[in-house]
């Protein structure tokens, strides 16, 4: 460490709050490379996706309603991302249409830009139309005497300028996504009206942002209004961000000779879910939320809940009965039978062969972990993670929601795998953090650091090298108990583009 960082590199990195085995430990990444994950096969409905009947889901949403009152259950939405890539063909747009020599169909049929289209086709049915064409007015006085088509380049530069309403440089969150009963809904409303399920009476709903410090004044400007809910907030800490190298994997340094660090993806935010003391912690991204479809995502968010509460309830009795020592081989078989077909978790064939002793200690260390219920929908082409069976480096088998970017699709075998998933990860989980004696776990401890991964990037107009932690419902979760559970699609209504603002999810039900 002396010959690589210098006396005030180390103070440095200990004021930051970094641990200097992190760093050490991010170099060696570098340097000997991060294996992609090993996939046997993707996961598919009756091999490690759960699939239920109307009246099974109708005895799962019983159950929840039933017990829910025994539990603190509180909701975690991951907030803090800029919506950049969420009009990056608008901004492209700006910087390549020619307002002297182009029109607009002439930079669609150039550039084979269908987005501009649909764009301009929707325009009136966004739900900031209001808001973009009068401070469209208030800019450019003379709107009304230009063409339709710098009309039309104005409104996009109003829509995306500082001066004018600067949407790409804010969160998602405090973004106008639906119109209903004229009043304009941001998505940090949507995932407060959708957290009504779990309320309890007399008691306060519990929902958790993660957010930029920067825009906390937005945030509260919504929130405030929502007395009868607990909302908190917290930020990714610096201490989760991870030091760039060059390409030789030197740090990389700027301005007076200073180390660089970057933010360390959203599998830094295990530590803000760590935090949080609730028993029961539901997990969504700020964009999934929809118009129309509240009594579907409430009827599955309560779904995952009572599987939930049913597995604790199961292996928290296991593991009390593990405990007392006094087990008999046929109860220890029924344990073992359990973790492997509910659980999904295959024992090794030499358990059978163990002392009872050892077998006892063994589905312990098996039971005892926080478990993940995560809702997956048939995979109709998004992009994002999927469910599928990974071998770890001492060949145990393990359901893991898997990205692309962790998958060596240079290798023909991976590949087909891959192509083979039937579903895909929408990002609804329900969570159990705590043990069966009711103590929290310590989330860090169920991280693989190894399946972080290493991007490139550009610092000062030179290329350098970045590490993406563990993601946060990828290997930040890898020693979670797993369960994947099938939803319908109408429950997955995500905002990756605005244009998606135009679909049918998101706009009024006139109907």
């Amino acid at each position: 460490m002396e010959k690589i960082f210098t006396e005030d590199d180390l103070i440095y990195i200990q004021s930051r709050g970094n641990s200097i085995e992190k760093i050490q430990q991010q170099l060696d990444f570098f340097i000997q490379g991060l294996p992609n994950v090993n996939l046997v096969r993707s996961a598919k409905v009756g091999d490690g996706i759960w699939q239920f009947s109307k009246e099974e889901v109708a005895v799962f949403v019983n159950y929840f309603d039933k017990y829910k009152k025994n539990y603190s259950i509180e909701k975690f939405v991951p907030a803090s991302g800029a919506a950049t890539r969420m009009f990056k063909f608008l901004n492209e747009f700006l910087n390549e249409f020619d307002a002297d020599n182009d029109t607009i169909n002439s930079y669609i049929n150039k550039q084979n830009a269908k987005d501009i289209s649909i764009f301009i086709f929707g325009l009136k049915n966004f739900p900031f139309y209001r808001e973009l064409k009068e401070k469209t007015i208030q800019l450019y006085p003379n709107y009304y005497d230009l063409s339709s088509d710098i009309k039309y380049y104005i409104l996009i530069k109003t829509l995306l300028s500082k001066e004018g309403l600067d949407y790409a440089n804010k969160p998602k969150g405090i973004l106008p996504f639906h119109v209903r009963d004229e009043k304009i809904i941001t998505p940090i409303e949507e995932n407060i009206f959708e957290a009504e399920f779990f309320k309890k009476d007399n008691q306060k709903t519990k929902i958790h942002f993660t957010i930029n410090k920067e825009f906390q004044f937005d945030f509260e400007k919504i929130t405030d209004q929502f007395s009868e809910c607990e909302i908190s907030y917290s930020y990714q800490n610096q201490s989760t961000d991870t030091l760039a190298v060059n390409n030789d994997n030197t740090p990389f340094r700027i301005e007076d000779n200073k180390l660089f660090f970057r933010p360390g993806g959203h599998g830094a935010l295990i530590d803000n879910l760590n935090a949080l003391q609730s028993d029961i912690i539901y997990i969504k991204n700020i964009d999934n939320v929809s118009q129309n479809h509240r009594i579907a995502i409430e009827t599955n968010k309560k779904l995952l809940g009572g599987i939930l509460i049913w597995m604790q309830y199961k292996i928290f009795n296991y593991l009390k009965l593990l405990s007392t020592g006094n087990v008999t081989e046929n109860q220890i078989n029924d344990i073992k039978d359990f973790a492997e077909k509910k659980m999904a978790f295959p024992l090794q064939e030499e358990f059978n062969f163990f002392q009872t002793e050892y077998k006892i200690e063994y589905l312990i260390k098996v039971l005892n972990r926080p478990i993940r219920v995560c809702g997956m929908v048939k995979n109709e082409g998004e992009p994002g993670g999927g469910p599928f069976w990974v071998q770890d480096e001492k060949g145990r088998q393990t359901l893991q929601i898997v990205e692309s970017s962790q998958i060596d699709l240079n290798n023909s075998s991976q590949k087909n795998i891959a192509k083979e998933a039937t579903h895909f990860n929408p990002v609804d989980i329900v969570c159990g953090v705590k043990n069966f004696k009711g103590e929290k776990f310590d989330l860090t401890q169920f991280v693989d650091p190894r399946t972080a991964f290493i991007t490139e990037k550009t610092k000062h107009g030179k290329s350098i090298k970045a590490l993406e932690l563990p993601g946060l419902w990828n290997g930040a979760m890898a020693k979670w108990t797993t369960i994947f559970v099938e939803v319908p699609l109408e429950t997955f209504n995500p905002v990756k583009t605005v244009n998606d603002l135009l679909k049918s999810s998101h706009q009024p039900d006139n109907g």
